[in-house]
């Protein structure tokens, strides 16, 4: 639709004549995704100024604001045509008088837009042969940041009610598909890939969104993702003082420093282990409780035969020197994995290098936010 009415407001200033006074046809848009009657100024003064405003859809959210403020809105869908002789001033009957009563009409757009209206416009515009109002693409409301996350809760509720293998879905049917997306999501970052980056953060967002709406319908202990998302909210700004509050952090150290004293105040664990997902792989497992000991001063990795404790110690070992052994090991897996392609007269594929260096304490998936700040010097 904007678009179409660009177009058109183009051809109609080409088709004016210079300096005539000819009427303005303003098509007002509005975002769904704002609340209804906040507005733009400029849109609030062309409905005031105006000489009819004019609506198709009779369930437009906006109307009930625009009466309430006093502005008359008729139910209607006039053509191209009648709009445009509505705005064109009356031919004077005196050939040396100027014509007199141009006129201001303004539509307000449906959620669906007015393809019908914009297209007769253009093609009058268009002609050459017919003199047009000014015509004007007028916002009236702006999407904020984050807007089109409000279409993915909307959607994902009628999915939710609409899809018969989406609606009978629990947390637990999820749970592997959480941890495939996150995967893919690793995989993409390790590859470079941009476009994949993008895709798997939707799918990975998708999960969040599909858990909190089988939340909701929980008959027991029910929540939204509103509930998430503000208690995310509160943990941000909680965590981060230097920030939205009063103390100062000069350097990630300190912000690391911000942060163990709020985790530690917060979570009151007996622990250093408590709260280490036990089940992530080995390895990661391994560098994360080796991270905690180290960083609360424990010395106790245990001694053993096999290859496990091995593999244990390994990992320590990593962690100590800042490698991250999980990702160390996926890099060497795939040059691995080439190899064997080369041994099968495959030609290779190209082996992406990926950082190994481990994230700053807590900085693990699920906790990377809160220290954001502390990795935010770091590229990808």
């Amino acid at each position: 639709m904007n678009a179409d009415a660009s177009h058109a407001a183009d051809a109609g200033a080409a088709a004016r004549p210079e300096g005539a006074a000819t009427g303005r046809l303003i098509l007002l848009t509005t975002s769904h995704r704002v609340a209804p009657g906040l507005l733009s100024w400029p849109a609030w003064q062309a409905l005031r100024t105006a000489d009819r405003v004019l609506c198709a859809d009779p369930d437009n959210p906006q109307l009930p604001y625009l009466r309430e403020a006093g502005i008359e809105v008729e139910a209607a869908t006039p053509t191209a045509r009648e709009l445009v002789d509505y705005c064109l001033p009356a031919a004077s009957p005196a050939p040396s008088a100027a014509p007199s009563g141009a006129r201001t009409a303004v539509v307000l757009t449906s959620a669906d837009g007015e393809s019908e209206l914009t297209d007769g416009l253009a093609r009058l515009a268009g002609s050459g042969r017919q003199t047009m109002p000014d015509l004007e693409l007028l916002p009236g409301s702006y999407d904020l940041p984050g807007a089109r996350l409000l279409d993915l809760v909307q959607v994902m509720d009628r999915v939710r009610a609409a899809c018969p293998w989406t609606g009978i879905r629990t947390h637990e049917d999820l749970a592997k598909y959480a941890l495939e997306e996150t995967y893919e999501l690793v995989e993409a970052i390790e590859a470079g890939d941009r476009a994949a980056l993008r895709e798997e953060l939707g799918d990975v967002l998708l999960q969040v969104v599909f858990h909190a709406r089988i939340a909701q319908d929980d008959p027991d202990a029910p929540f939204s993702v509103d509930d998430v998302a503000g208690g995310i909210v509160e943990k941000l700004i909680h965590r981060h003082p230097h920030v939205f509050g009063d103390e100062t952090a000069e350097t990630p150290e300190d912000v690391k420093a911000h942060w163990l004293r709020t985790k530690a105040a917060e979570k009151k664990r007996e622990s250093v282990t408590d709260g280490v997902p036990l089940a992530q792989p080995g390895l990661a497992l391994a560098a994360k409780l080796a991270s905690r000991a180290r960083t609360a001063g424990i010395e106790a990795v245990p001694a053993g035969d096999g290859i496990g404790y091995e593999l244990l110690a390994l990992a320590v070992r990593a962690q100590a020197a800042g490698t991250d052994p999980e990702t160390a090991l996926r890099a060497a897996a795939r040059t691995y994995r080439e190899a064997i392609r080369v041994a099968e007269g495959l030609p290779p594929e190209p082996v992406t290098e990926t950082a190994v260096d481990e994230e700053d304490e807590e900085g693990e998936a699920g906790g990377a936010w809160g220290g954001s700040c502390a990795s935010g010097s770091r590229e990808g």
